[in-house]
C-alpha cells in the first residue's frame, strides 16, 4: 500500500473549493487533462454517485470509473476506484483557514494493490501518480483563484 498526501491553500471560500472537488462536472472544468465525464447514476453528487472520468495521460486517454463513498458537504469527499488490480482511495478534505478568505484543501490517496503485478506497478508508478495528483491540485487552485 502506498500513500500520497498533498495540501494546497486556496484563496477562495471553503464552499467553492468543496463544490469544485466534490462535483465531477466542476472538477472537469478545473482540471484541463480531464476531457470527459460520463455519469453512471442518475444522481450527480453525493454518496453513491458513480461516474467515468476520461483524461489525457501523455499521448493517450485513460478512463477510470469512480464512486463517491463518503460525502459531508463543505467538509470532505471520498472517491474509490478499483482499476488494474488496485483499489484507489482518495479523500479530499476542505478546511477554512483562520483569516477567513482562504481554504486548505488536503488530499490523501491510498493505493491498495491486490494482485502481485499490481503491487510492482504501484511501486514503480508512485512518483508519476504523485506528480499527476499535484498537477490536479494546482489546477484546482489556479481555477478557483482566477475567479
Amino acid at each position: 500500500m502506498t500513500h500520497t498526501r498533498l495540501s494546497r491553500t486556496i484563496r477562495a471560500p471553503a464552499a467553492a473549493v468543496f463544490e469544485t472537488v466534490a462535483n465531477a462536472t466542476n472538477y472537469t472544468k478545473a482540471v484541463p487533462e480531464i476531457v470527459k465525464v460520463e455519469f453512471l447514476t442518475d444522481q450527480r453528487s453525493g454518496a453513491g454517485t458513480r461516474f467515468r472520468e476520461t483524461r489525457v495521460m501523455g499521448r493517450r486517454e485513460a478512463t477510470t470509473e469512480l464512486e463517491v463513498t463518503e460525502y459531508v458537504a463543505n467538509e470532505r469527499i471520498r472517491l474509490i476506484s478499483d482499476a488494474g488490480g488496485t483499489v484507489w482511495d482518495t479523500l479530499f478534505t476542505v478546511t477554512p483557514v483562520e483569516d477567513g478568505d482562504a481554504t486548505r484543501l488536503d488530499l490523501v490517496m491510498e493505493a491498495r494493490p491486490y494482485r502481485m503485478l499490481s503491487r510492482i506497478l504501484v511501486l514503480l508508478t508512485k512518483g508519476i501518480v504523485a506528480k499527476a495528483v499535484a498537477r490536479d491540485m494546482d489546477a484546482v487552485k489556479a481555477h478557483l483563484e482566477a475567479r
